[in-house]
């Protein structure tokens, strides 16, 4: 896992957060009222670039199948911090 999301994970071990399969490293946080995970955009979009995707298929693709995505209340928050 990503430092701050094992932070998260380690201080409120009683909580169940979905957490982004591969996103890791890009978690910047939580919300205190939903405990829902906070993830960066443009952490997501560096990492998928990463992985070999480039700037506009990444963005397609995360915001088709990543962000796009509703899996009920504890959908993590996307903060859309991308601005290419």
């Amino acid at each position: 896992m990503g430092e701050i999301l094992d932070n998260i994970v380690e201080n409120f071990y009683d909580y169940d957060f979905l957490i982004a399969d591969g996103f890791d490293a890009a978690v910047i946080g939580y919300e205190e009222h939903s405990m829902r995970i906070i993830y960066s955009v443009s952490k997501c979009i560096d990492i998928l670039i990463e992985d070999g995707m480039n700037e506009l298929d990444a963005l397609e693709y995360f915001t088709y199948n990543v962000s796009g995505a509703y899996v009920g209340d504890k959908t993590p928050i996307w903060c859309w911090d991308y601005f290419p």
